[in-house]
């Protein structure tokens, strides 16, 4: 399976928890915002390589301010 690369634009997060409550496997709610799991900072970005996105892809789909992205 090819690996994909979730990057979550923390700044834009506006902490409704979407992405939390349909892929908690990934999300969690930290200091008001939406943490995405064992990921790395990267600059402005946080980013984690996943075998398998189909749950942060319904976090993507869910987003109000579409901060996550799937690469």
């Amino acid at each position: 399976m090819i690996c994909m690369k979730v990057i979550h634009e923390i700044e834009k997060c506006i902490g409704c928890g979407a992405c939390a409550a349909v892929c908690a496997d990934y999300w969690e709610m930290k200091g008001g915002k939406s943490n995405l799991k064992g990921s790395k900072a990267v600059g402005d970005v946080f980013e984690l390589e996943v075998d398998d996105p189909e749950c942060c892809q319904q976090a993507v789909d869910t987003c109000p301010v579409q901060c996550i992205k799937i690469e």
